[in-house]
């Protein structure tokens, strides 16, 4: 998607603030579903250690999961990108949202970057680190609603079979890691991880 690349934001910031817009707009009006509720629930009960997510909507967050590692950072965080001054979402977004218009930063008038990697960017060191590590000491790894064709998050999965743990696939397609899983689930997350949490309770 070019649009949503480095280039276009730092050569056309207009055209890659259009793309976002209805995103952005459709994103903090989202409500978690019943997989993101039943995935904080199981975390609170101590059975799920952590979420590894590629998506950027913070509906984990939205749901009550504390330990949430955004791949792909996170359209509630930004950053200027003429001072490189942290800006909290809601110092831009409700702006944004309601008037469209590029948010510039208070201190610099600089163009705020939403914390979004895009491509042509190398995914969040400390987020990276963090799964790299789940997953190489977890015994468990559930793989929910992904096709595993994003490179190089779908390496995380596959690194915590070869390190011995048991995988369990919850996606209506057939994915590369399918021979490597213990179990593989054609139903959707908002099924699946609900009745897993009330079998685990």
């Amino acid at each position: 998607m070019e649009c949503a690349s480095l280039s276009t934001f730092s050569k056309t910031p207009e055209r890659f603030f259009n793309w976002l817009h209805p995103l952005a707009k459709k994103m903090c009006s989202a409500k978690p579903n019943s997989g993101h509720i039943a995935a904080a629930q199981m975390e609170e009960s101590g059975i799920l250690k952590a979420v590894i997510t590629q998506n950027i909507d913070g509906l984990h967050q939205k749901a009550g999961s504390k330990e949430v590692i955004e791949l792909h950072g996170s359209i509630y965080t930004a950053t200027c990108s003429q001072c490189y001054q942290s800006i909290n979402a809601n110092n831009y977004l409700t702006q944004f949202i309601e008037t469209g218009e590029i948010p510039l930063c208070n201190t610099c008038k600089g163009i705020i970057k939403p914390g979004i990697t895009l491509f042509e960017e190398i995914l969040p060191v400390k987020a990276w680190q963090d799964a790299d590590k789940i997953s190489q000491e977890c015994d468990l790894m559930i793989i929910a609603g992904s096709s595993l064709e994003v490179i190089p998050a779908s390496s995380i999965p596959q690194q915590a079979s070869r390190q011995g743990a048991k995988i369990i696939i919850i996606n209506y397609s057939p994915t590369f890691l399918d021979i490597e899983a213990t179990c593989i689930l054609r139903e959707g997350i908002e099924f699946v991880l609900p009745t897993l949490n009330r079998m685990l309770q």
